[in-house]
């Protein structure tokens, strides 16, 4: 068994459009494909033995036990490993329960695909589930326990904590886009301009002042204090003698804590002399040069959580303790705590395991006990000075208890703080009545407080606090997406996704896209290169400014990791052809119409895909849509437009010569087709079928038909607008054209032009990269000898793992099924071979190059342009 090949897919995908987050393993199960897992002895009851929780793997039989029964009665390895890796990741605590196993179509080689919460987990689970498979075929023992063990470690270092996750839980609820932006607990929820941002509770819309403030104690000590709010008495100090003089002057007892200290380190309270207070000050020296002394609070300590300024759940939070039962001593009373499933490391679960540090240390003796004695039965025994959660502590939920008054209380601190998101720390004795001076004090305000306690208090109500921060940060009826259109298909996508940006930008958008020659932000190339895939379009979701969103979607980045986004308003299929088969285990039309289908497949329910009825394979996806549909179509007379309008549906058309819009029996004109640039005067057939569905997405975004008709008219094809898109170059003995064709039907498209042009020869340069089929290669060869009197083979620069030798072959034999006897040439070298053509054509000549380095091409004839001008002017003044 051999691990070949292994993706991460982020984004609705081949495999599902709702479960997003899939790791795909590619298998060489060869040597087993002999022995499913029937035959081979013993190995179901060893994996059952070492997994007996896999019991509750259904299968096909849709019962438990029902997993072990399909062993027993025989399925292949690639099955097992699928089925390992899901309960491996459950087990460590994050259940996933999607996964598939399909064989490649070559035998022995399967993909194996199931679900993850980690990437890195996810990662981890597929090489331990092939490790683990291998070695109980071989009759080999197998020790489970490090997979585990590395799985646990990963959820507690990457996973998020309970905070974030009830954010997210929430955000899915609301249907609100979400993406995690580093490592930590940094997630951009919505996006371009309706983005926002959140680090554990700290939102983009919290005041960076008032965290500030909020980090320093005796800041906010000030400011409360200067407006009436009770705040204990106290002082600042930075020495010992500082600290002695305000013992004398203060008295007993006190509380010690650092300025800028948080989650209650180095806090000690209740300190009743000198000695006590010298060292708390000095622990509290180790995380503050300044340190606060003030006046112990006597009374029970309140977490109340305050969400855009107002009061959403108070929590009674007591420090970790324990209770004597006169036999068990205080390590086993601590040990039976921690034995609760309640408590886990860190932020892991709802509680935190109690740890036995200095400050137990020092409280036990204070108390002269030890870890082995024994308490009296009812005797409780706090075993640390703060009540956070994560000292071990617990939370009672008392929301539906607090007096009117301490509400409003709460409510002020956070206002003058300037704090939308906040915890307001306050001491009473009785949070039913009125909080103030002589009863109690609000001792601290919290920046960025946790949300567990109130999430899951152990006791009392839990509270949905992720609901009121998604609302303050979404209102409703406010926006968290932008438009989204996406296209797909074989040939067309790139100037379809340029002109719709065009449209979208006149009526006033902020538009970002991407194609295969960059990523573009309001007009602006921040990157160039082929950004096609899903990594570029996260760039444009990501950025601030951007309000609409045009992508390009090839067929790579969809099988690689996925789409980007999660549902697009509007998608866009303009056609399907063989390109690309046999690349990526997708060796048959059914499986790359499923491929380019997935664009299709995340539109939301109230969108539209848009479809090229004169396409069978792209028509026929509309089968699998659960969203509206529009048509497009060269012909006014098809069928399938005219029956689909017929019912009420859209769709556009070419009618007399115009672009002309249908909805039931409604018509409307858009331009004349020889008005629109693109066209080239209605000559350029391929054009006409971009322009065609981008009109369709401006009128389902609602654009004024009357602005769409100035964008196409206003939309000049050229090297600025549509790079090796039919960029003609008009020299003066015979005219250059660049195109990106490189497959078949990018041939015959350019063949339909070719025919309108009149011209002394038709000189074509022809290349097709080299992991294309024999039969594409050889296909190209075919067609070009048809449109073209003279070739020029030339050759990529990656030659994909084919030879130049091996391409010109299969180019000649394409070329000699027309004619044995054409005029060809080999030049490997893009812009040479340019040169060559340019210098053997005749007056009158027709050039066309099929590019793959677009710009270096179009950068060659603007200087070849520029020198012929110079010297007809030089020329002129000679004369």
């Amino acid at each position: 068994m051999e691990l070949l090949e292994m993706r991460v897919l982020k984004g609705p995908n081949y495999w599902s459009t709702y479960r997003k987050q899939l790791i795909e393993v590619k298998l060489d199960l060869q040597e087993l494909e002999h022995r499913p897992t029937h035959v081979i002895d013993g190995f179901t009851d060893r994996l059952e033995a070492l997994m007996p929780s896999l019991f509750d793997h259904r299968c096909s039989e849709n019962r438990p036990g029902g997993f072990f029964e399909r062993l027993r009665k025989g399925t292949w390895m690639g099955h097992v490993v699928e089925h390992i890796a899901l309960e491996l990741q459950t087990v460590a605590g994050m259940p996933c329960g999607f996964g598939r196993t399909r064989s490649t179509g070559k035998k022995g080689i399967y993909h194996v695909v199931f679900a993850y919460q980690l990437e890195n987990a996810g990662i981890f689970a597929a090489k331990a589930a092939v490790r683990m498979a291998e070695t109980l075929a071989r009759n080999e023992n197998y020790d489970i326990s490090p997979d585990i063990n590395k799985l646990v470690q990963i959820k507690k270092n990457e996973g998020f904590g309970p905070s974030t996750n009830s954010l997210i839980n929430e955000a899915k609820k609301r249907n609100i886009p979400y993406k995690r932006i580093d490592a930590n607990s940094l997630v951009m929820f919505g996006q371009g301009k309706h983005q926002k941002m959140i680090c554990a509770t700290t939102a983009s819309t919290t005041s960076t002042i008032g965290v500030e403030l909020a980090a320093d104690k005796n800041d906010t000590r000030n400011i409360l204090s200067k407006n009436f709010i009770p705040v204990p008495e106290g002082s600042v100090v930075s020495s010992e003698a500082e600290l002695r003089k305000v013992m004398n002057d203060s008295g007993f007892p006190l509380v010690i804590k650092p300025v800028n200290g948080n989650h209650g380190r180095a806090v000690k309270i209740n300190i009743r002399s000198g000695e006590e207070a010298v060292k708390a000050f000095w622990k509290a020296k180790e995380f503050s040069d300044s340190v606060i002394v003030e006046r112990f609070v006597n009374g029970h300590d309140y977490r109340f959580l305050l969400i855009d300024f107002k009061l959403q759940a108070v929590a009674r939070r007591t420090p970790a303790m324990i209770i004597g039962d006169n036999h068990s001593t205080i390590q086993e009373l601590i040990d039976r705590i921690n034995s609760d499933p309640r408590r886990g490391q860190g932020h892991e679960k709802v509680l935190t395991f109690i740890e036995i540090d200095s400050i137990t240390e020092d409280i036990l003796k204070g108390k002269n006990l030890e870890l082995n004695s024994v308490l009296p039965s009812g005797e409780i025994l706090f075993l640390k000075d703060a009540a956070n959660l994560s000292a071990g502590g617990t939370a009672t939920d008392v929301t539906d208890l607090v007096h009117p008054f301490n509400i409003a209380l709460a409510e002020r601190s956070a206002r003058l703080m300037n704090l939308n998101i906040c915890g307001v720390d306050m001491i009473a004795e009785d949070i039913t009545f009125p909080v103030n001076r002589s009863n109690g004090a609000v001792i601290e305000v919290n920046a960025g407080p946790g949300f567990r306690m109130h999430l899951a208090p152990t006791k009392g109500k839990g509270r949905n606090v992720a609901e009121p921060v998604l609302k303050m940060l979404y209102p409703e009826g406010s926006p968290c997406r932008i438009p989204i259109i996406a296209i797909t298909g074989t040939n067309g996508k790139t100037t379809t996704t340029r002109l719709i940006s065009h449209l979208a930008k006149q009526e006033g958008y902020t538009v970002g896209y991407t194609t295969t020659d960059g990523i573009y932000i309001n007009d602006q190339i921040i990157f160039h290169g082929d950004c096609a895939g899903p990594s570029s379009a996260e760039v444009v979701l990501s950025d601030p400014i951007v309000d609409f969103a045009v992508f390009e979607c090839a067929r790579g980045g969809i099988l690689r990791s996925g789409l980007a986004f999660d549902k697009c308003d509007i998608s866009i299929i303009t056609n399907i052809t063989e390109d690309h088969l046999g690349l990526n285990d997708i060796n048959t039309l059914d499986q790359l119409v499923r491929v380019k289908g997935v664009v299709a497949r995340s539109t939301m329910i109230a969108g539209y895909a848009i479809l090229n009825a004169d396409d069978d394979l792209v028509y026929g996806i509309r089968e699998s849509l659960d969203c509206n549909i529009a048509l497009f179509s060269l012909s006014e007379n098809n069928p399938r437009v005219r029956s689909h309008c017929d019912e009420g549906g859209l769709a556009v058309v070419i009618e007399k010569g115009y672009f002309t819009l249908w909805k039931g029996e409604w018509r409307v004109r858009v331009a004349r087709v020889k008005d629109v640039p693109l066209t080239l005067e209605g000559r350029a057939i391929s054009m006409i079928k971009n322009i065609l569905p981008a009109i369709l997405a401006a009128a389902i975004r609602d654009f004024d038909i009357r602005s769409i008709r100035r964008g196409l008219q206003s939309f000049i094809p050229g090297p600025e607008t549509t790079p090796g898109r039919m960029n003609i170059f008009q020299f003066k003995d015979y005219n250059v054209i660049i195109d990106y064709a490189h497959n078949p039907d990018g041939i015959i498209q350019l063949g339909e032009f070719v025919k309108s042009v009149n011209s002394s020869e038709k000189i074509g340069i022809i290349a097709c990269p080299g992991d294309r089929r024999d039969q594409d290669i050889q296909t190209m060869g075919f067609y070009a000898a048809q449109i073209f009197d003279k070739l020029i083979i030339r050759h990529d620069k990656d030659g994909r793992g084919r030879t130049n030798e091996d391409i010109n072959n299969q180019f000649m034999q394409g070329i000699h099924k027309v004619n044995s006897k054409k005029e060809v040439v080999i030049v490997s070298d893009e812009i040479e071979a340019l040169a060559y053509a340019m210098e053997h054509a005749l007056k009158g000549a027709l050039i066309i190059a099929c590019s793959e380095e677009i710009q270096k091409s179009i950068d060659f004839l603007t200087e070849a342009k520029n020198t012929e001008l110079k010297s007809s002017q030089l020329h002129d003044v000679n004369r």
